[in-house]
This record gives structure tokens, C-alpha cells and sequence, in this order.
């Protein structure tokens, strides 16, 4: 009874950081900020289009029917349930590769050009410059996790449960299988590690990031304004040199499209440079455009705990097992384009 216990109060105090936690990248304040920009947009919309304001006509814009009774919405507050603890264990190992790495990468530096001078510069100068160095990093590592997952067969089959998603929330983000969020966690932290060892030896010294809570200031900020945002039907489009910086709510829709023009695209997180440098970027028109989300053909099981948790395994084993030469091979789909369209 008391490691019951011990397990629940565990997990108990996990689920209040993630609602309450400033830093969390799903506290209750950004959904907040999130939800009053989304108000905000909508009565500007109608306003503009000289429609009268009215609550209910408010709330079905923001909170249409379809998309609170689809079966896709009910999965993802499963999944959010499942992941919000699974994950917490993953970023703690996660960690302990981040410090080891991170020492790594400082002690091999040290060891072909010397130990570094002290930096003159001011704390909040270095202070600054490792913020959005590790911001950067981030999304650098956001960009090549996901490149990776819709490239490499086995890797895609394990991500595509985040593509079955029919309809888009908040919620959506925590619909990962746990394979790929152990994958992307270990990805963050590598190109974190290097980003923070190369900066600790710049500046003489460990410098440390601008933070709320344990997360870059800079990417709960940008959480804050429009992030929970991408996962919604609310098409808030970034255009211009806008559109080729940041990467809008309407970039990440584009993403989820079953539209062949639109596959593997957007593959970044907040920014969209990555995606701009590395020929991804895909920017959406000014007006909403008519998308569908999901993976095609649907998949009869996309929102079962089979279908979502255990056959990832075995269809990633088998695309693995196709990629090794010289063994008998399947027809395994290689990106996300060719699974589409099969």
C-alpha cells in the first residue's frame, strides 16, 4: 500500500507540473495566452467580415463540434494521460546522457586546443548568448528528429501515430508513441550537449540559459504566443519574410496534410529558418485552405491502444529488417510521401 501510494502521490505531483509549472510546455497560463490569442483572432476575423459578435457563435468557432466529439480528439486526451507520465521518465534518462555529453564534448575541446581563457564579457552578455544558442540548438534538433522520422522507414512507422490524427488540439502533441519520444528526447539532447559544450568553452566556463522553470526562455515565450496554436483548426498564417522565419499555426496545419504537395514539410518547431536553409519550407497561402489530416489509407484501428501502441513495433521491426542487405525484403513504404499515396 505505500509504494501505491508513494506511486500516485508521484504521479500526482508530475501531472500538477505539467498544468502549473511556468516552464511546462503545457501549463495552464499558455494555454491561456493561447486561447486569448485565438479570441482575439476570431472576433478580428468577424469584425472585419462586419459579422455581429455573439457568444455562441464565438465559442463554436473556437470549439466546433466535430472536432470535440471526433473519435481522434477522444484518443489524443488518452494519449495525453499515458504520455504525460511515460515522457517524465524519458527526460529523466535523457538528462543524465545531456550532462555526460555535455562534459564530453568541454573535456574533447580542452584536449585538442587547451584549457580556455575566462570570458571578459558580462554575465548577461554570455547569459544571452547562450539562451538563444540553445534555443537554436533546439530547433535545430527539432528539424533534424523530424527529418529523420520521415525518411527512414522504421523510424516514420513509430512516428506516423502523430499523423493519424484526424482533427487537431492541443492535445495532439501528446500523441507520440513512446519509441518516438524516447528517439527525439536522445536527439535533443545530443545536439543540445554539443551546443553547450562548444558555448561552455567559449566563454571559459559553464554558462547557463535564461530559463522559467528549467526551459529556454526564449521557447516558453514563443509556447506562450502561438505554439499550442499549430495543433488547432484555427488558420493563422505567417506570409512574406514572416513566413520564412517563423513557422505559423497554418505552417504546421500544412504539415498534417494528406495533400501529396504538402508532404514532409514544416518540420520545424517554432522557427522555420531550418526548414528554409534546408529546402522544407512550404509557405501557406493567406487564405485557409481546405486540408484533411491523417494518414492514408486510414488505418481501421488509428485510435486504439493496438493499433496506436503494439503494431508500430512490428511494422517498424519489419521496415528495419528490409533496410539490412541482403536479407529477404518487403515492399516497406521509404517516406511519408510513399505511404500516402500507397
Amino acid at each position: 500500500m505505500e509504494f501505491l501510494w508513494a506511486a500516485l502521490t508521484r504521479n500526482f505531483d508530475h501531472l500538477l507540473n505539467v498544468f502549473f509549472r511556468v516552464g511546462s510546455d503545457f501549463s495552464i497560463n499558455s494555454l491561456l495566452c493561447a486561447l486569448t490569442v485565438a479570441v482575439a483572432f476570431v472576433v478580428w476575423r468577424r469584425l472585419r467580415r462586419g459579422r455581429p459578435l455573439r457568444l455562441r457563435a464565438l465559442g463554436r468557432a473556437l470549439f466546433p463540434r466535430r472536432i470535440l466529439r471526433s473519435p481522434s480528439t477522444v484518443a489524443d486526451i488518452g494519449y495525453f494521460l499515458f504520455n504525460v507520465f511515460v515522457f517524465g521518465a524519458i527526460v529523466s534518462f535523457v538528462a543524465v546522457s545531456y550532462q555526460f555529453l555535455t562534459n564530453g564534448v568541454l573535456n574533447g575541446l580542452i584536449a585538442l586546443f587547451g584549457k580556455p581563457a575566462p570570458s571578459t564579457w558580462p554575465e548577461w552578455a554570455s547569459r544571452s548568448v547562450i539562451t538563444v544558442m540553445l534555443f537554436l540548438a533546439y530547433e535545430l534538433g527539432y528539424w533534424i528528429d523530424h527529418y529523420l522520422k520521415h525518411r527512414v522507414p522504421f523510424l516514420w512507422e513509430v512516428h506516423k501515430v502523430h499523423h493519424t490524427a484526424e482533427v487537431l488540439t492541443p492535445l495532439t502533441t501528446f500523441r507520440m508513441h513512446p519509441l518516438d519520444s524516447y528517439v527525439f528526447g536522445n536527439i535533443l539532447a545530443i545536439v543540445a550537449a554539443i551546443t553547450n559544450g562548444v558555448g561552455a568553452y567559449t566563454f571559459g566556463d559553464t554558462t547557463y540559459q535564461y530559463a522559467l522553470s528549467g526551459s529556454n526562455i526564449i521557447l516558453v515565450a514563443f509556447i506562450h504566443i502561438y505554439v499550442h496554436l499549430q495543433h488547432t483548426h484555427m488558420w493563422i498564417a505567417f506570409r512574406g519574410l514572416l513566413g520564412r522565419v517563423f513557422l505559423s499555426p497554418a505552417h504546421h496545419q500544412v504539415h498534417h496534410s494528406t495533400n501529396p504537395v504538402h508532404f514532409n514539410k514544416n518540420l520545424g518547431s517554432c522557427l522555420a529558418i531550418w526548414d528554409w536553409l534546408f529546402g522544407t519550407l512550404h509557405v501557406p497561402s493567406k487564405a485557409p485552405e481546405k486540408l484533411t489530416f491523417g494518414v492514408e489509407p486510414a488505418q481501421a484501428n488509428a485510435h486504439t491502444i493496438t493499433g496506436e501502441f503494439i503494431t508500430p513495433f512490428g511494422r517498424a521491426f519489419t521496415a528495419l529488417v528490409a533496410m539490412i542487405p541482403g536479407l529477404p525484403r518487403r515492399s516497406v513504404p521509404l517516406t511519408v510521401a510513399e505511404t500516402e499515396q500507397s
